[in-house]
């Protein structure tokens, strides 16, 4: 614990003498995405810092790989870097292939807070200030407890991002609440939509004992709605799916979706704008790393996140 504290305390000498609590307003920060352009769940992420960059009185530029390729964002880290911003806000999409650019914006005095993707350890290991997002394998973990309560046997995880390690610890965790191995009930599914749907048909097709469905995130949960309406099984699957956007919903509403984990992406976004702005003015930063989520969004609660779904929920 002493050590811990003396860390902190060290880290906080450093970033107040990069950006000193007399400072201008006015400060630049960077948010550097793993997602691609064709990821509309991120618009959330972005009005969240176009909210805190208006309060705060700061610029926030939020930058991403197009097509989603990390090594492409390891090198948008390294020139959000060399651009000298007053902090960095980033995912942990890949440790291995992001740990470097990270590490090093660190040792350039550059304050930085990871988000979303990673786990709170990997970003003490690069020296972060802290980590806000949620711990995946956990929140697959209470998914699959979920699905299991239900009767489901035997699944389908339907993987948009199977380059991302924190996304296949989600179908993990799912697997590992059910006391299964996950074998081949992940699918690799691409990002287009057409595909995704036609993919997870096969699937099911091949695979009629399935009983439970597990997507993560709108780009894979939409067209798996699409693929269950068309073929006849909407309603008669356990299904649930990360995060939430307004067709997630209302499928929610009509019982086609179990339930959608919230990670409160508006949070993953907000928070460390404001955290680094009061970091750069006044010397000041929470002493611990902010969980944003699982929490689970059912046809109980669905009316009081329905209307933000895709915006700010």
């Amino acid at each position: 614990m002493k050590k811990s504290i003396l860390t902190l305390a060290a880290s906080l000498a450093i970033f107040a003498g990069a950006a000193s609590p007399a400072s201008a307003e006015g400060e630049r920060f960077v948010l550097v995405s793993h997602a691609p352009d064709s990821d509309s769940w991120w618009n959330t992420i972005k009005n969240a810092i176009n909210v805190a960059g208006e309060q705060m009185g700061v610029t926030v530029e939020y930058r991403n790989p197009p097509t989603g390729d990390l090594a492409d964002m390891a090198r948008i880290i390294e020139q959000a870097a060399a651009s000298s911003p007053d902090g960095i806000i980033s995912t942990i999409a890949d440790f291995d292939v992001l740990s470097g650019p990270l590490g090093n914006a660190v040792a350039m005095g550059i304050p930085v807070i990871t988000i979303n993707s990673g786990t709170e350890e990997q970003s003490k290991e690069i020296g972060a200030l802290m980590h806000v997002g949620q711990p995946e394998k956990a929140a697959g973990f209470g998914a699959g407890e979920k699905a299991k309560a239900a009767g489901v046997t035997k699944f389908l995880c339907v993987n948009h991002y199977i380059t991302n390690p924190a996304s296949v610890e989600r179908c993990q965790g799912y697997a590992e609440a059910l006391g299964v191995e996950l074998g081949n009930q992940m699918i690799d599914a691409g990002q287009d939509p057409a595909e995704i749907k036609s993919k997870v048909m096969a699937y099911l097709q091949t695979n009629p004992d399935t009983n439970g469905i597990l997507t993560l995130g709108p780009t894979s949960a939409e067209p798996t709605i699409a693929a269950l309406n068309e073929n006849g099984q909407a309603g008669t699957i356990h299904f649930g799916t990360f995060d939430i956007s307004s067709e997630i919903a209302a499928a929610i509403k009509s019982d086609v979706v179990a339930f959608a984990i919230d990670q409160q992406p508006f949070l993953q976004g907000y928070l460390p704008v404001v955290i680094l702005t009061n970091l750069a003015r006044y010397g000041v930063v929470p002493g611990n790393s902010i969980n944003s989520g699982p929490g689970f969004v059912t046809k109980d609660n669905i009316e009081l996140v329905e209307k933000h779904a895709g915006q700010y929920r």
